[in-house]
């Protein structure tokens, strides 16, 4: 049984983003009392999701879109996997840790269209045959350990999870995520993607809790208050980006895994960016598969820069966004590190 309610976006918030979210268009329901946007194909899969049993040796990431969850992905899979950055490099980082909503994010159109456009290419129909399977049944079949990613706030997800699982939070300071989420939005032509704006129009959308996974500040308030759980690891990307050696040993203590300081140094070294990018897997190096992603030149992971701005960050907009993240900090004790 799912406990929320969860109703239509309506047509004007319904006609607003797809007029700027091409991809798919099936529109967008709200979730619970807190009016999560979610792509409506989330209510097909709603109480599958909610009631998908964590496991004692799980060890799940939870962010908001675009807070690092990609870098953390692979940590934590090396963490656990005696560091091999050999083998890490021939498993792409989906099958490491399976995205567990996914399936939400991709309609029956894109999935039509899809396979017909890769209809002449047996190698990509069999690996879109597996993306398109819900993630939520392929974690369910895998062995322990499994590390799992979701985008989802707690309260969509089983209560059972910060009891059994141990669970790390990454949040990222908005206005990175806000900049990142706009070049992320473009790439891809799944549902609430395609974004054909420009950066101002999208800081809007974020503003009035109109992109994916919104209201944002719930999200990391819900986070925040399991801070002191003892299967919860809170985590600023900022830290990580700042002091990633300190991060890790904090991570690997919380995972129960003992490295020498010299291997965490290298296993640092190995996450610097630029090395970072090229050697993790994202997608298969030997299937070519059209139509997923949009044709232009942005990529699946950016600079990963703190404070990294943007040509069209404009300083009466960053401002906007500062008072904005003031004024919804003003009542709790969430601080993001300078």
């Amino acid at each position: 049984m799912f406990p929320h309610k969860i109703i239509n976006a309506g047509p004007d918030n319904n006609k607003r983003i797809l007029s700027y979210f091409r991809g798919e268009g099936e529109g967008f329901v709200q979730v619970g009392d807190q009016e999560w946007i979610i792509p409506a194909e989330y209510e097909r899969s709603a109480a599958d999701i909610y009631q998908f049993s964590p496991r004692p040796d799980d060890v799940w990431i939870m962010t908001f879109p675009r807070s690092g969850t990609t870098l953390c992905q692979e940590l934590i899979w090396l963490l656990k996997n005696n560091l091999d950055t050999k083998k890490s490099a021939e498993i792409d980082i989906h099958a490491k840790a399976p995205f567990l909503e996914f399936s939400i994010l991709r309609g029956p159109r894109l999935i039509q269209e899809t396979m017909k456009l890769n209809a002449d290419n047996s190698a990509a129909i069999d690996l879109l045959k597996k993306i398109f399977r819900p993630e939520f049944e392929t974690a369910a079949e895998l062995a322990n350990p499994r590390i799992i990613k979701t985008h989802l706030p707690f309260c969509l997800l089983s209560p059972t999870l910060l009891p059994t699982s141990k669970v790390i939070y990454i949040a990222r300071n908005p206005k990175d995520v806000i900049i990142s989420c706009y070049h992320h939005n473009k790439l891809f032509k799944l549902n609430h993607h395609e974004y054909c704006g420009d950066l101002k129009t999208y800081w809007q959308f974020f503003k009035d809790n109109l992109v994916c996974y919104s209201p944002y500040w719930e999200h990391l308030k819900q986070a925040w208050t399991h801070r002191y759980h003892p299967n919860m690891l809170f985590l600023f990307y900022e830290n990580l980006s700042k002091d990633r050696f300190s991060e890790i040993k904090k991570i690997a203590k919380f995972l129960d895994v003992n490295y020498s300081d010299d291997q965490l140094q290298q296993l640092v070294d190995f996450m610097e960016i630029n090395n970072f990018r090229q050697r993790v897997r994202i997608k298969s190096d030997s299937v070519e598969i059209k139509g997923i992603i949009a044709d232009h030149t942005e990529e699946f992971i950016r600079n990963g820069k703190v404070n990294g701005g943007d040509p069209e960050l404009t300083p009466e907009l960053s401002k906007e966004i500062d008072e904005w993240t003031a004024a919804h900090l003003q009542n709790t004790d969430l601080r993001f590190p300078e």
